[in-house]
């Protein structure tokens, strides 16, 4: 086989094999080749030539336009294959930069993945109701890197000396007033007066909640209704809806959440959802004398 004829292993198309001829017969230059089709004579195909050249600068055009196009929109196939990232702290400003730009990512927690995103953003926030498919009549928790951070957002200081750090960091949602001093946005959580606030035990998602400098939201990273996810296996349907997914393994508490305590009465407390601490949360509470509210009949 005569090696001009191969281009990057490949046949030369039809419309190659057509320029090189009309160029040989301007040339004087005897020119065959069996794989030219015997419908297009050499006449023809100099009459070919200028559509020819027309077609290639079109097809050029059309790449320049797809590539750029690629480079401005997320690819479901880019997000599959470089949207995981291992959960370090080397990743960290690249998970702020995402949180600060309105983006939803996939973070481990102490207890279950969860989707989170800057919680002023009401963007963001709608897309994480988006990506569960939950109704926004279902509130939001949120998570913040340190427990002085929580008084920007809820009241706390009808609290016992001492409570939250003895549950905090760790897998606990407290709800509490929001109050008039919170600078949380109203558009979170629209008609509800209190917040559930979560200072997970995982350096990772306290780290990037430190560097964005706010509130993230926070739910868990699955479907609404469907079971909770210990890996980033569990939700790979849903990792194409965010910006990133950060890996932690397999995360050992179970399925069963964070435990959600109601701190919101004075001297009283309520158990929302057992979740994963129940025991260890109700020792606490009562340790610093706090007594079970009666449930409403």
């Amino acid at each position: 086989m005569n090696p001009g004829w191969m281009r990057n292993g490949n046949r030369m198309n039809i419309s190659t094999r057509i320029v090189i001829a009309v160029q040989a017969q301007a040339q004087g230059i005897p020119f065959l080749n069996a794989h030219l089709s015997p419908v297009f004579s050499l006449r023809g195909a100099s009459k070919l030539l200028p559509h020819l050249k027309q077609s290639r600068r079109l097809r050029g055009g059309f790449r320049k336009n797809m590539a750029w196009s690629l480079e401005n929109c997320d690819s479901s196939v880019e997000n599959k294959l470089g949207i995981v990232r291992p959960a370090t702290d080397d990743y960290a400003a690249e998970a702020v930069e995402a949180l600060k730009a309105g983006k939803v990512i996939a973070v481990p927690t102490d207890t279950l993945y969860g989707f989170a995103c800057d919680a002023c953003s009401l963007d963001a926030v709608n897309r994480i109701y988006e990506i569960k498919g939950r109704k926004h009549t279902s509130p939001l928790a949120i998570c913040v890197g340190d427990l002085l951070d929580i008084e920007r957002f809820a009241v706390t200081d009808h609290l016992p000396h001492g409570l939250l750090d003895s549950l905090l960091p760790g897998p606990v949602t407290v709800v509490l007033r929001r109050g008039e001093s919170s600078v949380l946005e109203r558009s979170l959580n629209p008609g509800f007066d209190s917040i559930g606030v979560r200072v997970p035990d995982c350096n990772f998602i306290r780290v990037i909640a430190r560097g964005a400098g706010t509130a993230l939201a926070l739910t868990s990273a699955n479907l609404s209704g469907q079971s909770s996810s210990v890996s980033v296996k569990d939700f790979e349907n849903l990792w194409e809806h965010s910006a990133f997914v950060y890996d932690g393994g397999v995360l050992p508490s179970g399925r069963a959440g964070s435990t959600v305590v109601d701190l919101t009465t004075p001297n009283k407390y309520r158990i929302l959802r057992p979740g994963s601490a129940k025991e260890e949360t109700v020792a606490i509470l009562e340790k610093h004398y706090l007594v079970e509210e009666a449930s409403a009949a």
